[in-house]
């Protein structure tokens, strides 16, 4: 078997609102798909993490310097074709675009896999540690609205979410600390005192901006603390992990193994949040996972894009060891953006739909059994929305 060809599908749409979170307001949805097809007319799907005008730049280096690279190889050489894509990218760009366009190739060379082995990825990874796992999920965006209505709205949507069977709800920051522990103390106020809450900053503070935070979201009992200082400030991580009790959380801005050695020998995480579409796909999400376990630290993965990445995770939980073990382990939770997101629910030739299955499972999302990472795209809608 050979690859013939790459294609970069970049889709957007307008937004029904503008959102926000602690960097930007966006007014568009977009995903970048990627489609490897073989001369024995088998068709692989990945995902390559990053909106707008990085898909586009995302889209360049797939097609025009990885497809050149790789033609005429065996796909079923996934690992081969990951060292050699990145030691001659290495020169030119060891983290970023390089490494998010190395992973949807990867991911979608590890979904030919399956279709030839027959299986589902999680069973060519070494079987389901579990047939469903449990989903959280997030909303709470940021708005240009006045303080006062957020605090109102996050107080009604955390509740909402929670009411749409969620297992736990995760808020956005950044309007600034004071205003955010107000923020955090509405989303406390909405689900109530035993209904599990994160918040996320998207590295927006300070270190002591972030422990002022940080000690708040302590009282308000709330379970993590996600990317609350720039990704590089590994000893920023460090002091607020020692310094809080709230968990520390990160990740989802780091690449490949090197970068996360570096996160974990330093001990600032409390639980890890990889990003498969992001890091190098799943060759190098799962040397990454196995670094974190090395490291005693729990695993709850990065989640932002399309229904491939959806799908391609959840193939990935699945096959998530338990860590530590015993009768009753520490599990892995699902990333769901509670936002309208039609490349999410509408992108597939059958949906996955979440919401239903948490609503009807109690929190609960069974994991695709297909080959392969389990779902195809609809390629009326790949056309429907691609960017030309």
């Amino acid at each position: 078997m050979k690859i013939t060809r790459i294609i970069s599908h970049v889709l957007s749409c307008d937004m029904p609102e503008e959102l926000g979170y602690s960097q930007q307001y966006y007014s568009k949805r977009s995903a970048h798909i990627v489609e490897v097809q073989t001369d024995e007319g088998v068709t692989g799907w990945g995902e390559c993490f990053g909106p707008g005008n990085v898909a586009l730049a995302n889209k360049a280096i797939v097609e025009r310097v990885i497809q050149p690279m790789i033609l005429g190889d065996d796909p079923i050489d996934r690992d081969v074709i990951w060292h050699k894509v990145y030691n001659l990218l290495r020169d030119h760009g060891q983290k970023g675009m390089p490494l998010q366009a190395l992973s949807g190739v990867d991911i979608a060379l590890w979904d030919i896999a399956g279709k030839v082995a027959g299986l589902p990825i999680h069973k060519l990874i070494g079987g389901a540690h579990r047939t469903q796992v449990q989903a959280y999920g997030y909303g709470m965006m940021l708005k240009r609205q006045s303080v006062d209505d957020h605090i109102a709205r996050f107080k009604d949507e955390a509740a909402a979410i929670r009411d749409m069977g969620f297992v736990a709800t995760k808020m956005k920051l950044g309007l600034g600390p004071k205003d955010d522990v107000k923020l955090a103390q509405a989303v406390r106020d909405g689900v109530g005192a035993d209904f599990k809450f994160m918040a996320d900053a998207n590295h927006c503070y300070t270190t002591s901006d972030a422990f002022y935070v940080g000690r708040a979201l302590d009282e308000l009992d709330a379970y993590w603390f996600e990317e609350p200082v720039a990704p590089e400030d590994h000893d920023g991580y460090r002091e607020l992990r020692a310094g809080l009790k709230v968990n520390i959380s990160g990740g989802e801005a780091e690449f490949n193994r090197w970068g996360w050695r570096a996160i974990l020998e330093n001990r600032g995480l409390d639980i890890a949040q990889p990003e498969v579409c992001a890091l190098g796909g799943i060759s190098e999400y799962l040397r990454v996972l196995a670094l974190c376990h090395a490291h005693f630290t729990p695993v709850i993965n990065h989640v932002w894009g399309s229904a491939v990445a959806v799908a391609t995770n959840l193939q990935l939980l699945a096959a998530m060891p338990p860590l530590p073990g015993g009768l009753n382990p520490w599990e892995p939770l699902l990333e769901f953006d509670t936002t309208e997101n039609i490349f999410r629910d509408d992108l597939l030739a059958d949906p996955l739909d979440i919401k239903k299955q948490v609503k009807a499972s109690g929190g609960s999302v069974a994991i695709p059994q297909g080959l392969g990472i389990g779902v195809e795209p609809d390629r009326d809608f790949l056309k429907a929305y691609a960017v030309t």
